[in-house]
């Protein structure tokens, strides 16, 4: 028994370390430390991390399902691009699901159903003021998900995810050492408002608007000239 607590608590580690440089290597994407198109060794990024290149490897391998990186044979893994128009029919479809569903969900869904989602939303607020990226679009992606989830249709919910992981935002570094990430946030609060005042009319124009307000924010980071980007700092894993 005790060899097998023992092999548990292995495991249990080697999975927390592969979790730390799943989200070092988010943080990457997003900051624009690694670039679109570049391709990067497990090797490579486990020197930087100082880890070993399995945990460095299998992080990858998390990335790669969600459709953030492609395998290159031989050489590790290519950073996916998004094209513009990419990025717009992500975002339409997004709108075509997401608008008329809270106008559906403000209508149908109880007073406590949510406002359980009010501390995500002021978990988006907070991540946004303190200027935690990863955490404003971990807290981001639950309030939209569980949301939605109020719909009972999984599917659905599941297409979203899926969504948002290929349209994922770039250079938001930029967009939050100028504070432009703080409005964004704090429409996630407006539309949980509207919502439980049973506006379903306001709630779908803000959703529209908030939705909106993320690409084109993605695209000014994305225009952002690459000499005016933050120094590439050295990854580094907790």
């Amino acid at each position: 028994m005790g060899e097998l607590k023992q092999q548990r608590h292995l495991i249990t580690a080697q999975e927390r370390l592969r979790d730390q440089v799943a989200n070092a290597l988010r943080a990457a994407l997003i900051s624009g430390e690694l670039q679109p198109g570049s391709v990067y060794s497990a090797p490579g990024l486990a020197a930087d991390f100082g880890v070993s290149a399995t945990p460095v490897r299998e992080a990858m391998l998390d990335l790669a399902r969600e459709g953030l990186v492609e395998p290159v044979r031989n050489k590790g893994f290519r950073v996916t691009e998004v094209s513009e128009r990419d990025l717009d029919q992500y975002a339409e479809i997004r709108a075509l699901i997401e608008v008329p569903m809270v106008g559906r969900i403000a209508a149908t869904a109880s007073r406590e159903q949510l406002e359980a989602l009010r501390p995500v939303a002021e978990e988006i607020v907070a991540a946004a003021r303190e200027h935690d990226l990863i955490g404003y679009l971990e807290a981001d992606r639950r309030f939209h998900l569980t949301l939605l989830g109020l719909s009972g249709n999984d599917r659905l919910v599941e297409t979203v995810g899926d969504l948002r992981k290929r349209s994922r935002l770039y250079g938001l570094t930029m967009l939050d050492a100028r504070n432009e990430l703080l409005p964004s946030a704090e429409e996630h609060l407006e539309l949980l408002d509207l919502m439980l005042a049973g506006d379903a009319g306001a709630a779908e124009a803000c959703m529209a608007r908030h939705l909106g307000h993320v690409r084109s924010l993605w695209a000014r980071a994305r225009d952002e000239p690459v000499e005016q980007r933050p120094t590439a700092r050295k990854l580094g894993v907790r």
